[in-house]
């Protein structure tokens, strides 16, 4: 269904009942990227969203829009709206990016937090400078060449590389839905919500008191590297290393990490409140 939210129409997938879990896909996805672990998730309420500039939602003209402190607010608003006031949240890469910012703006709405292949931001300012000028050269090319061109680069980069053991079938559907978006919603998703524009969390982590989990691929070693420096400075959390997994877990085992997040939030559900991870 479409919300009208701060000006923006968000397109928003709601199923099921029982406690609420807000899905945040990634960079270039939709809310459909969560589909194969659905039935894994039936016993609550999914609120799967497409992120501002993805999918169904619109794609505002305004860099500005993007920033991220402002799409948590959409967030908010949009919680609001459907008159939730705690969720737990579970994003994959910006989408985690996406979650973790709520949680450190709107702490107290958060019930737990599952971060796939994520991480709080860039610690230096010069490697956020860096990441700025990456995004803004990618950004370009995606308004000067256009979606496929675009997608075909997006597909061979190396963090995607063990998805070349997919299904032809599967690897269609992801190229397919890629294709979909918006150029401009893209290209503003980077230069607002990139890694090197958002805010950097790393010094807030100490502070989150929900209980965090932390999953990401054995092949991919540099989020494996983030997940463990995410857990030294949380309070409440711990790692879950998915064996035969790059970047998009949820993608390339998905049986298996739909279990994992199933068997996580059941144990920090509303009736088992003060539980710690061990």
């Amino acid at each position: 269904m479409k919300m009208s939210v701060r000006g923006v129409n968000y397109f928003v997938e709601i199923c099921g009942e029982g406690e609420p879990i807000v899905l945040l896909h990634g960079f270039t996805g939709d809310c459909s990227t969560w589909d194969e672990i659905q039935k894994d998730l039936a016993h609550y309420q999914l609120i799967k969203v497409d992120i501002l500039g993805h999918g169904q939602t619109d794609s505002p003209i305004e860099e500005s829009r993007y920033q991220m402190e402002e799409v948590v607010e959409d967030l908010r608003n949009l919680l609001e709206q459907l008159q939730i006031h705690q969720a737990h949240f579970l994003g994959y890469s910006m989408g985690g990016r996406l979650a973790l910012s709520f949680a450190a703006i709107y702490p107290n709405m958060v019930s737990s937090l599952i971060l796939e292949s994520s991480s709080p931001g860039l610690k230096l300012e010069q490697e956020k400078i860096d990441r700025r000028k990456s995004d803004e050269r990618l950004a370009s090319f995606i308004l000067n060449n256009g979606m496929k061109a675009f997608v075909d680069y997006w597909e061979r980069i190396p963090l995607f590389q063990s998805q070349s053991s997919l299904t032809n079938e599967t690897r269609t559907q992801i190229r397919k839905q890629r294709l979909q978006n918006n150029p401009i919603g893209l290209a503003n998703s980077l230069r607002g919500m990139g890694t090197g524009s958002q805010p950097s969390w790393w010094h807030k982590l100490h502070e989150l008191k929900v209980p965090v989990l932390i999953i990401c691929g054995e092949k991919d070693m540099k989020f494996c590297r983030i997940a463990q420096d995410m857990d030294d400075r949380l309070l409440n959390s711990r790692v879950h290393i998915v064996l035969n997994a790059g970047h998009a877990v949820h993608v390339e085992q998905s049986r298996i990490f739909g279990k994992i997040v199933s068997e996580f939030i059941q144990r920090f559900s509303t009736n088992n409140k003060g539980k710690r991870l061990q």
